[in-house]
């Protein structure tokens, strides 16, 4: 088992409060169709947070718990630096768990 999947697990709870106390958890998922989007992060379909939400977090957790190959590299906080430029102060905590758990990403194999 890779030693980085509990503190992984632990950053997708940390990611999913962060998004619920910003207020930007959703209790509805959007449609279909824009949850099968194939450009990256769904841009074209989805806000960035509804990407966290309904497909990043869920495909993660899915990873984790079926102890599946981790993803070898991670890019998200460059994704959420552009997304929320204009809202940097708002968006700091959420920013600073996508590093983190950009670097467990990329960490060597245990």
């Amino acid at each position: 088992m890779d030693r980085r999947l509990p503190a992984l697990a632990d950053h997708l709870l940390l990611i999913e409060r962060e998004l619920r106390e910003q207020g930007w958890w959703a209790d509805s998922p959007p449609s279909a169709e824009a949850l099968t989007s194939v450009e990256p992060f769904c841009v074209d379909s989805l806000a960035f947070e509804e990407w966290l939400q309904w497909i990043f977090l869920p495909r993660m957790k899915l990873i984790i718990e079926s102890d599946q190959p981790l993803p070898s590299v991670s890019g998200i906080r460059p994704m959420a630096e552009m997304v929320y430029a204009a809202n940097l102060g708002k968006a700091k905590g959420l920013l600073v768990l996508l590093g983190e758990f950009d670097g467990l990403i990329g960490a060597a194999r245990a």
